[in-house]
């Protein structure tokens, strides 16, 4: 639906909610070999659970990344409570949807089930506004910064270097490569990178909570003092929370500690604010809740005055992170770059360092293509 007149549009509070449709995708990496690593995982795909909710002739898109068990949980628990009700507030059907899946599991796969769910709703009640969502939300912002974000454990110094200075060169400020695999390499990768993009962008690095926490408070000093590195992303695991408020408080002042990209619930990320374990805190749109959960992570993050940094999915979260008031910044992700412009079009590219969300398209802006992704389908049916 492209929005069309007022005068053709549906009365909102008439519109009800008459079918989900749930798909998933499994796209194989780009890496060598091809395989990416990072400092505690391996992978060789990555999957796409894709939800479309109908109404009145229109059709919201949500989706999240996960296995594709997060596809039938939709389709198990969550397709029913939604069907039949009006579309007028995603949050209110987020409330249901949460209570649902109580003794199910709310963590994990049942917050990732949730939040492409709420997407859906966000971007169909945009588009039978005829809306963009931004416009929808209660934004702060135009646009949100980006940091390139990938340099996996297992590239080369040669593929490293090309991609992340290929991100310096489309004028992103500020990259990430992940680290802490094995540590003993990562002097040799941070000295090629900062060789290759020079002294004025910034580094970040990404441990995926490879590190205990005397090593991660080492490496943190070692990557300020000798490549100015000015972020240290889960350098423990982020459910020690002990661990990141050590780091964060005996760490380098200016190296700042960041975690929350698995945090699902409200509570997670009360736990990493009081008191703080991180400098930023992360959220991610397809995990923490969809949109309605981005909201009132906003929430904590304002009133604790610690900033929110956007943690991939760019094509959701350029629209949904411009209404965080303490907004840092979104991660660039490559695989998930890769996958969204495979599966969509309208997808954004960053101009001046930032994501701004196409405000000529209803909702978030996306169709999917679907004889490209076709061939990668592994859960649902093509729509007729």
């Amino acid at each position: 639906m492209s929005g069309g007149t007022a005068a053709g549009r549906p009365k909102l509070d008439t519109c009800r909610i008459d079918g989900v449709d749930v798909h998933a995708f499994e796209v194989p990496t780009d890496g060598p070999d091809g395989k990416e690593q990072d400092g505690t995982l391996e992978w060789d795909s990555t999957t796409m659970v894709l939800v479309q909710v109908h109404a009145a002739g229109a059709t919201g898109v949500g989706y999240t990344y996960g296995d594709v068990s997060v596809a039938s949980f939709v389709d198990s628990k969550l397709s029913s409570v939604i069907e039949g009700q009006d579309v007028t507030s995603p949050p209110a059907l987020w409330h249901r949807m949460a209570a649902q899946i109580r003794n199910a599991g709310r963590p994990g796969v049942g917050a990732m089930a949730l939040s492409a769910v709420d997407v859906a709703l966000w971007d169909l009640k945009a588009r039978l506004l005829g809306l963009p969502l931004i416009h929808l939300l209660p934004a702060y912002h135009d646009r949100v910064p980006v940091y390139g974000s990938g340099g996996f454990t297992n590239y080369a110094l040669d593929r490293l270097t090309e991609q992340l200075s290929g991100w310096v060169a489309q004028d992103i400020p500020r990259v990430k490569l992940k680290t802490s695999r094995q540590p003993e390499r990562d002097a040799e990768r941070l000295t090629a990178v900062r060789k290759a993009i020079g002294d004025e962008p910034e580094i970040f690095t990404d441990a995926n909570g490879a590190l205990a926490r005397k090593e991660a408070l080492y490496w943190a000093r070692r990557f300020h003092d000798e490549w100015d590195v000015r972020w240290f992303e889960e350098p423990v695991s982020s459910a020690d929370l002990e661990g990141l408020r050590m780091l964060r408080e005996r760490g380098p002042e200016r190296l700042e500690i960041a975690a929350g990209e698995y945090a699902f619930t409200a509570r997670d990320f009360v736990n990493l604010l009081e008191p703080p374990a991180v400098d930023c805190l992360q959220a991610d749109v397809t995990r923490c809740g969809g949109i309605t959960g981005v909201l009132e992570t906003a929430g904590l993050s304002a009133t604790r005055d610690i900033d929110l940094s956007a943690h991939c999915a760019p094509a959701i979260s350029a629209h949904a992170f411009c209404a965080v008031r303490r907004m840092r910044h979104l991660e660039y992700f490559h695989d998930h770059v890769r996958l969204e412009q495979l599966v969509f079009d309208g997808t954004l590219s960053p101009v001046g360092g930032a994501l701004r969300p196409d405000t000529g398209r209803p909702g978030l802006g996306l169709e999917v293509k679907w004889a490209d992704v076709e061939p990668h389908r592994v859960y649902g049916q093509r729509p007729a």
